[in-house]
């Protein structure tokens, strides 16, 4: 069952399907917009972040064998000075936490003093590739990751601290992340559920929207879907190497072949993360972590496919206008026994484009 809310921006009502019941019933049975990338955090977003135990204890772990005795720069600290404050508490030298979000640098600011931090921890408000932090820091430590792997702007923000904040063979973490993909079909990947998002998700595309100043075509999260659900082989189509070879744009073409009969609508794709060089990467599809899966629309209708098709795609990121953020683009050519059948979709950081694909028509009725 869903249900049409109605929300303002600028003035503007714009219509929201919602799944009717509290929750949306079973995780990952309705959609939020990928809102690691907007400047949207409260404190329950913070909450859900920091009691994800699969992600704190990676960062945790890394933060332990690099800090002692070294400089620490923490790049989007967040309210609880999270790897700031676990660098000293683990006998760094020193540490600069930077926090852009202004209500978030305050409480920040308040937790700094009363945990007693103030002598240990340098507080900075603002954006990384915008400030200088004094000497520079031997670890750097971020949490910028999206669940598209690049999507928050990790790559031109850690090239820049490679750059300007850390010293000569500096140490960053994580590691090293990638974007894998997979061909899907949504009613599939939802478990059968209607496409809508969840109630608890319509503050949150409020806000995206009263920042970009218009509703546009959102990212859509996906919490939790059943790796069942992949009817293809699975590839790397966004590669950060943040102590390598990093590069903010890239381009990757790949080749999925389905495994299974079915029909496919678009492409899956997930985070696969390791905060040191040698551990065995966290998969955001089949473990427990607060990161999720985003869904690409391509086709605008499900397509039949048999075991031995192919989709190739092409997956292209690009940094987006405010120089940060990427935006992407997918090209799909599907072909099966029927022929061939190519397809493609933009997904800005932040745009105009509203309502251009029928899944974003059926989740912000006209």
């Amino acid at each position: 069952m869903t249900e049409r809310l109605d929300i303002s921006v600028g003035g503007t009502k714009v219509g929201v399907r919602v799944a009717a019941r509290p929750g949306g019933g079973a995780a990952g049975a309705v959609l939020w917009p990928s809102i690691g990338e907007y400047p949207v955090y409260d404190s329950a977003l913070y909450g859900a972040l920091t009691s994800d135990e699969s992600r704190v204890e990676r960062f945790r772990a890394a933060v332990r064998a690099l800090a002692p005795g070294r400089r620490v720069l923490d790049i989007g600290t967040g309210e609880h000075l999270n790897w700031a404050r676990e660098s000293v508490s683990c006998g760094a030298s020193g540490a600069v936490a930077i926090e852009a979000m202004a209500e978030t640098f305050r409480n920040a600011s308040a937790n700094r003093l009363a945990w007693g931090l103030a002598d240990r921890v340098a507080l900075l408000h603002g954006v990384s590739t915008e400030l200088e932090i004094g000497p520079p820091a031997e670890v750097c430590v971020a949490e910028v990751i999206g669940s598209v792997a690049g999507a928050e702007g990790a790559a031109v923000v850690l090239a820049d601290a490679r750059r300007r904040h850390l010293v000569p063979g500096g140490v960053v973490v994580p590691h090293r992340c990638v974007t894998r993909a997979a061909a899907v079909n949504l009613r599939e990947v939802l478990g059968g559920s209607p496409v809508a998002f969840a109630p608890e998700a319509v503050p949150y595309l409020e806000r995206i929207f009263e920042w970009n100043g218009a509703p546009f075509d959102v990212r859509l999260r996906i919490g939790d879907p059943d790796p069942e659900a992949l009817l293809s082989t699975e590839e790397e189509v966004e590669v950060l190497d943040f102590n390598g070879d990093l590069r903010a744009e890239q381009e990757r073409r790949v080749r999925l072949t389905v495994r299974r009969p079915g029909s496919v609508d678009g492409v899956l794709t997930w985070l696969r993360i390791a905060c040191l060089p040698d551990e065995e990467p966290l998969d955001a599809l089949r473990d427990p972590t607060s990161w999720a899966s985003v869904y690409f629309p391509l086709f605008d209708a499900e397509v039949p496919v048999e075991r031995g098709d192919t989709l190739d795609l092409t997956f292209r990121v690009r940094t987006g206008a405010d120089g940060v953020h990427p935006d992407y683009h997918l090209a799909a050519t599907l072909r099966t026994a029927a022929g061939e059948l190519s397809a493609t979709h933009g997904s800005p950081h932040r745009g105009r484009g509203f309502r251009e694909h029928p899944v974003h028509r059926t989740l912000f009725p006209a």
